[in-house]
């Protein structure tokens, strides 16, 4: 998820995506998110089990801005807020 200008990028694991989104984009998602108003899902994710998901999460959570950069420019170049497309 990242902010309007984005110049912030959260990576979270949740078993209910839209769920989750809508507690964040509510304030309810966490200090990070709310602090910084990363409310736009840019990018995600579907795994298979949780350990596998949580794998994840470390390893994008732990390389550089680039690399988070890259996922979402392939996957979504124009950095368009997934949650409508996907939820509504």
């Amino acid at each position: 998820m990242t902010n309007a200008h984005h110049t912030v990028l959260y990576t979270g694991v949740t078993n209910t995506l839209e769920r989750r989104v809508l507690e964040h984009r509510s304030g309810k998602g966490g200090a990070f998110t709310s602090k910084y108003k990363a409310i736009k899902l840019v990018y995600f994710e579907c795994g298979s089990n949780i350990e596998e998901a949580i794998f994840r999460e470390k390893q994008i959570k732990s390389g550089p801005r680039k690399k988070k950069e890259e996922l979402i420019n392939n996957m979504n170049p124009e950095w368009n807020d997934l949650f409508d497309e996907f939820f509504s």
